[in-house]
């Protein structure tokens, strides 16, 4: 899984494998998800991230495996 926050375009991406990308479908307005040849979700781009999360300093991102 990669995450890329693009400070300027204002977006987030998370990319959780490297299949390609057959398919893309904004589902909530500025919420996009890529999917793969199985219909399976591979992407998932959010845009606009400091309005929906105004305190988030997303250069760090901390994952919690459970």
């Amino acid at each position: 899984m990669r995450v890329h926050f693009d400070e300027k375009a204002d977006a987030v991406y998370v990319r959780l494998d490297d299949s390609m990308i057959v398919e893309s479908e904004e589902v909530q307005p500025g919420v996009v998800l890529d999917y793969d040849a199985s219909n399976k979700v591979i992407g998932v781009e959010i845009l606009g991230v400091k309005q929906r999360v105004p305190l988030a300093d997303l250069r760090e991102i901390h994952v919690k495996i459970a």
